[in-house]
C-alpha cells in the first residue's frame, strides 16, 4: 500500500508539476510529498488511540517540512502541496481526491469547540497560494480559489472566488482546465466591479444631463 502511494503520488507530481524533471527528485526534494508520507504514519497512530505519539510525528514532519497537518485530518488521493512552507490543515479538515493546494494556504478553524471546525474540500479543488478557507464550509468538487483570498462561506462545485472576503468571479473558459494558483489568467469579471462600472456609467450620464438642463435659458 505504501508502496502504490508512493508511485501514485510522484506520478501525480511530475504530471502536475513542470518543474518536476524526475522521479527520484520528486521523491528527495518535495516537502510537500514529505509531509504526507509522515502524515500517512502519524494518521494511523491517531486513529489507534497513541494522540501523543501521532503529535509528535506531525510535530517532527513539521519541522522538516515546514507542512503542519493534524495528525486527525483526512487526505485524499494525489493530492500535491506545492512549495508547501506554511500551509496548515487542520484536525477535522477533509480533502477529497486530486486537491491542488499551495503555499501558505490555511484550512482553519473559526470556533474553540469540539467537533468539525475545519472545511471539507471536494475533489479536484485548487486553492491558491496565501488562501485562508476557514470554519466547517464545503469547498464543492472542481472550485478554484484564489490566490490570498479568505474564505468564510460554502463554494458551489465549478465556482472561482477571489478577494478578502471571498466573492465569486464570471469566468468564460469551460472547465476542465488547471488553473494556476486557483486563479485562471483569462480576464475574470468581479461581479462587484461590474455593477460599479455600472453605476458610474449612469452617473456620468445623469450629470450630463444635469448640465445640459442648467445651460438652457430661463422659461420668461
Amino acid at each position: 500500500m505504501a508502496f502504490m502511494f508512493l508511485r501514485e503520488s510522484v506520478r501525480t507530481y511530475r504530471e502536475r508539476d513542470p518543474a518536476a524533471r524526475s522521479g527520484i527528485e520528486v521523491l528527495l526534494c518535495y516537502p510537500g510529498l514529505h509531509a504526507q508520507m509522515w502524515h500517512r504514519l502519524a494518521h494511523p497512530l491517531w486513529k489507534a488511540g497513541f494522540k501523543l505519539p501521532a503529535r509528535l510525528v506531525a510535530h517532527f514532519s513539521r519541522f522538516l517540512t515546514g507542512v503542519e497537518i493534524h495528525p486527525a485530518a483526512r487526505l485524499g488521493r494525489r493530492l500535491v502541496i506545492d512549495h508547501g512552507m506554511g500551509v496548515v490543515i487542520g484536525e477535522t479538515a477533509e480533502i477529497g481526491d486530486d486537491v491542488y493546494i499551495y503555499h501558505q494556504v490555511t484550512l482553519g478553524g473559526t470556533s474553540s469547540l469540539t467537533g468539525k471546525r475545519h472545511p471539507t474540500v471536494g475533489n479536484n479543488v485548487i486553492i491558491g497560494a496565501g488562501a485562508k478557507v476557514l470554519g466547517d464550509i464545503l469547498i464543492g468538487e472542481g472550485a478554484r480559489i484564489g490566490a490570498n483570498a479568505v474564505v468564510t462561506q460554502p463554494v458551489t462545485a465549478g465556482t472561482t472566488v477571489v478577494g478578502v472576503p471571498a466573492r465569486p468571479v464570471d469566468r468564460s473558459r469551460p472547465r476542465p482546465a488547471f488553473d494556476a494558483y486557483g486563479t485562471p489568467c483569462e480576464a475574470l469579471v468581479d461581479p462587484l466591479l461590474r455593477d460599479l462600472e455600472s453605476l458610474r456609467a449612469e452617473l456620468t450620464a445623469l450629470e450630463s444631463r444635469v448640465e445640459r438642463v442648467l445651460r438652457q435659458p430661463a422659461a420668461e
